[in-house]
């Protein structure tokens, strides 16, 4: 796989704390990759290694396919969690002033920002105050000036703080669609649900370490448990007697609006299911039948869990 970005056995130590712990990633070019950990992980550090903003103790870091320099970071955005605006300056003002900044001439940049504002609905905006706007406006302003030269790798670090559901939503579409012209996006926030949205791969640091890699569909499976739900017609009680004995934690559920019922079933093996679906037929109409996969948030929980028990013994 083409990786634009590759971090190996990467060690951080502070005054009396190991920031990163050998930690190593390999971002895919063209991909959204998620960067998961809970507050403290070590997220934010290696973001600032990816930037040039400080150096590891040990280990190397590899972009575009030759070893990380400074020159590099004119071919990065960056949006950090923490940012600033200059309050008294105008919001056109001061997104040509950071666009400047990034090399773009007058006319290349006043062109790129007005279709922007045009594109994320700031255009009323251009003419006032940034200490007017709401800190989901400001926002969407950093993320233009974080854009608009086109880098190669974008960092969002927790984008979507201060936005409303429409504006998140807005920001998300503007992701998904850089990735599709070719973006490469790495991703970092405590948001489950964008992660599922948004992201192809994953990884998840706790404690200064990579406890967890790999594509979003590949880790849902692997962390599933051989739980299917069954949607149907018919008596719930000839289904349990038909399939209960099957397996694990029978349950029935609630009728929907279509007036199915649901019951949803574990099985010690997915090679089960061809004879759990024939007996299934035989007592009840079967509307729908699916694997029921974890949620991003619920291999977070689980992952972060097992992790936290281990460094304990």
């Amino acid at each position: 796989m083409d990786n634009i970005l590759i971090a190996e056995n990467i060690t951080k130590d502070f005054t009396g704390h190991r920031a990163l712990d050998d930690v190593s990633i390999a971002v895919p070019r063209g991909k959204v990759y998620g960067l998961l950990g809970p507050n403290g992980a070590g997220k934010t550090t290696l973001i600032r290694i990816i930037n040039h903003i400080t150096a590891p103790d040990s280990g190397y870091v590899e972009f575009d396919g030759h070893a990380l320099t400074a020159a590099d970071v004119a071919h990065i955005g960056y949006l950090p969690e923490e940012r600033g605006l200059y309050k008294k300056m105008k919001v056109g003002e001061q997104a040509m002033f950071f666009a400047r900044l990034k090399g773009l001439s007058k006319h290349d940049a006043e062109k790129a920002l007005r279709h922007w504002f045009d594109r994320l609905e700031i255009s009323e905006w251009w003419d006032k105050k940034i200490e007017e706007l709401s800190k989901g406006m400001a926002q969407k302003v950093q993320f233009i000036v974080t854009v608009l030269h086109q880098p190669k790798l974008l960092i969002f670090d927790e984008p979507f703080s201060g936005f409303d559901p429409i504006n998140a939503g807005i920001l998300k579409r503007e992701i998904l669609r850089l990735r599709s012209e070719g973006a490469t996006v790495i991703f970092s926030t405590h948001n489950m649900a964008s992660v599922e949205e948004l992201c192809d791969e994953i990884t998840l640091i706790n404690r200064s370490r990579n406890i967890l890699s790999g594509p979003v569909g590949q880790l849902r499976e692997q962390f599933g448990a051989n739980i299917y739900e069954f949607s149907f017609a018919g008596n719930p009680e000839s289904l349990r007697a038909a399939v209960g004995h099957m397996g694990a934690g029978f349950d029935l559920g609630s009728v929907d609006d279509s007036g199915y019922a649901r019951a949803t079933i574990s099985l010690q093996s997915p090679d089960d299911v061809r004879p759990l679906l024939a007996a299934a037929n035989e007592a009840v109409h079967i509307n729908s039948f699916r694997h029921v996969l974890p949620s991003m948030d619920d291999i977070f929980v689980a992952a972060v869990s097992a992790s936290n028990s281990e460094s304990k013994q």
